[in-house]
């Protein structure tokens, strides 16, 4: 883990009812949740509407992400259609490499970038979905010491990602949805003096 105790990033993933299941998630954390949130759901490349549905839920700034932007506490970031997402040091990077899964974004591309990151302060999260992507790196975020969090599947509308999730990390912790927001608004993090102040 970096210099600070505490995790420093949660990375989500979900695809078929994920909106519902994003919705529920941000709408539960206060306004005081001091950790970065994105998210990767699944989406076709003329997808236009996510951020302004996920940010109606929410007092947290709710943004899409565009390249190197960089990365703050207590606000949640969305991949854009048709790039994979990657995290770097406090900032983002996007990529038009080849599909994953037929995916772009990717979550497992995500979930990977921020696992090399962050390594044991990355907190990794799969919601509802119809396919297996995020389970090969929710693995990788967990063999790197890294907290997984799985959507209890009986919980999702689709369970097949969340089922899948948790057979590749089976030491996952499983939550209903609804419990997943306040989980995660009582992690460890940083103090907010450890982020550099950035424009607001």
């Amino acid at each position: 883990m970096a210099a600070h105790a505490g995790y420093r990033v949660v990375v989500v993933g979900t695809s078929a009812g994920g909106l519902t299941a994003l919705r529920t998630l941000v709408g539960a954390l206060a306004p005081g949740f001091a950790l970065p949130l994105v998210v990767v759901q699944h989406r076709s490349r003329d997808s236009e509407l996510l951020c302004e549905l996920v940010q109606e839920c929410t007092r947290l700034h709710v943004s899409e992400v565009v390249d190197k932007m960089d990365m703050q506490p207590g606000r949640v970031y969305l991949a854009p259609p048709d790039y994979h997402l990657l995290l770097e040091e406090g900032s983002f990077a996007l990529s038009t490499e080849a599909p994953v899964r037929f995916s772009r974004p990717s979550i497992d591309v995500t979930f990977a970038s921020a696992a090399d990151t962050y390594g044991a302060a990355t907190v990794g999260v799969v919601l509802t979905g119809a396919n297996h992507d995020g389970s090969a790196g929710l693995r990788r975020i967990a063999d790197g010491g890294g907290h997984a969090v799985v959507q209890e599947p009986a919980t999702a509308e689709v369970r097949v990602m969340p089922a899948a999730a948790l057979a590749a990390v089976p030491e996952a912790r499983v939550l209903p949805l609804a419990q997943i927001g306040p989980h995660l608004a009582h992690l460890p993090h940083p103090p907010l003096a450890y982020w550099p102040e950035l424009p607001r």
